[in-house]
């Protein structure tokens, strides 16, 4: 349920629900939104219905069936209040923001450790109310040609605000997590020349309390999401940089509005990306789920990896019945589980209109497939292709709105040893040691060579008797 004030209740807002996001706790959210002297002030109270955490006999937190069907680990049970403070000053603008949050789960503990690598010391910290407090502050300069910003931001260790979604300026990927234990710096500018933007944007971002080394031993463990108040997945440490270079000759329809699939009008319109991570550290333990819907930490997390990816997106409206839209990447990228294997990717997908016809194409290569579990585990296919031909009923519109249409869709994916439901990765039955073969070449070549051996033996058995 969802109430939004008018009249002398202008600007209140409140919603109310078991599941008010995907794979939410049951919430109520209040907001009121308001301006004194030039200042736009926000403030929202958070609080999850039922914040009483249970435990199985194993010490492991109890979900309600809401929160497995959804396929969907969500974060412990919180309450939470934030304000933010805008305004404008000439060119320059000025945000800053507050968050106490995490109350019900003071008291909890959690682990951590000291010394080095062989010789960690492994002991046991409880969450207090120091560290349901954060800030964040951000400045802003729009000059037409020229804009700048920098913000900063301190959340303490269950001071979750949840993933920063405004646009600032332009379409950058690096953005605050919105996580609490982290530090983060960010800055960036655009230039425009004519219709060209280049945009240069910084990361830097620090856990304060650092995720528990892969090689720790008992009685450690990585933290996850199902045991722990916090652990350090998307706030891991980082440095990071980012170019991003856009070719707009029609920026009335800008082109990075979230509807610029059907807006967009520019005969030609294209982005071209490269982002760059530096990971010195590895993470804490990501969840991950078994085929019975179980799921279970993994023991371990990908190692310290430095990222990279270069991507591009591609619009062309070539008149009323006749458009292109073309998204590009490449790059490497780590599971989500516990594999220390890195992946070279790139792909694409390609998606046309053409009066009342609709056609999508899409292709990866060396990449994972279109489920969670298949990064969770990392497994990849070689190549994988996917196209879809349908018509539609209607008026053809653009890839925003759903519509009635019918069509065919074919997917085509080649196997190796990293995919799912590949043959020769089975053991035959009765094999010591049990190592899966390779290859089907491998697997004749081996039942040949046992078959020969058999055979030889037996002969040599005949010649004794």
């Amino acid at each position: 349920m969802e109430i939004d004030g008018k009249g002398a209740l202008k600007g209140l807002k409140a919603a109310f629900g078991p599941q008010l996001w995907w794979g939410a706790n049951p919430t109520v959210l209040l907001k009121y939104r308001t301006n004194f002297k030039h200042w736009d002030i926000t403030g929202i109270y958070h609080r999850d219905l039922d914040t009483s955490l249970e435990f199985d006999d194993n010490g492991r937190r109890v979900l309600d069936q809401n929160q497995v069907r959804s396929g969907v680990i969500p974060p412990w049970p919180t309450e939470r209040a934030t304000i933010a403070l805008e305004r404008e000053f000439g060119d320059f603008g000025l945000s800053l923001g507050g968050i106490w949050g995490g109350r019900p789960l003071n008291g909890s503990t959690f682990q951590d450790v000291t010394g080095e690598s062989g010789n960690y010391v492994v002991y046991q910290d409880k969450i207090n109310a120091d560290d349901n407090w954060g800030g964040k502050a951000k400045i802003t300069y729009e000059g037409g040609k020229f804009n700048w910003y920098a913000q900063a931001a301190y959340m303490g260790l269950v001071a979750n605000g949840g993933a920063d979604a405004t646009r600032t300026f332009t379409g950058w990927k690096l953005k605050d997590s919105g996580s609490g234990n982290q530090t983060n710096i960010l800055t960036g500018f655009t230039y425009s020349v004519g219709d060209w933007q280049i945009a240069p944007n910084f990361l830097w971002q620090k856990p304060l309390v650092d995720p528990i080394p892969n090689d720790v031993s008992a009685p450690g463990r990585l933290r996850n999401f199902i045991d722990d108040p916090f652990a350090v997945r998307g706030n891991r440490e980082t440095t990071a940089g980012e170019l991003l270079l856009t070719f707009d000759p029609t920026p009335g329809s800008w082109f990075y509005e979230w509807d610029n699939d059907r807006s967009e009008d520019a005969k030609i319109a294209f982005n071209l990306g490269f982002v760059y991570r530096h990971h010195p550290t590895a993470q804490d333990a990501a969840i991950g789920f078994l085929a019975n819907r179980t799921f279970f930490a993994f023991p371990q997390s990908a190692p310290a990896q430095d990222l990279w990816e270069v991507s591009s997106r591609i619009v062309s409206k070539v008149g009323p019945d006749l458009g292109i839209i073309g998204n590009i990447y490449g790059g490497n990228a780590q599971a989500n589980g516990d594999s220390d294997r890195t992946i070279e990717r790139f792909g694409g997908d390609v998606r046309m209109i053409y009066k009342q016809w609709k056609l999508e194409y899409g292709f990866k290569v060396n990449d994972w497939g279109p489920f969670d579990y298949h990064r969770d585990f990392n497994l990849t296919f070689p190549v994988q292709n996917m196209i879809d031909i349908s018509t539609t009923i209607g008026k053809p519109d653009w890839f925003i709105l759903p519509d009635t249409k019918i069509g065919i869709r074919g997917t085509w994916r080649s196997l190796n040893e990293f995919s799912p439901r590949y043959s020769p990765n089975a053991v035959p039955p009765n094999t010591f040691p049990a190592v899966p073969t390779i290859s089907l070449l491998d697997l004749i070549t081996e039942v040949n060579g046992r078959l020969e051996h058999t055979y030889t033996s037996t002969l040599e058995n005949k010649k004794t008797d």
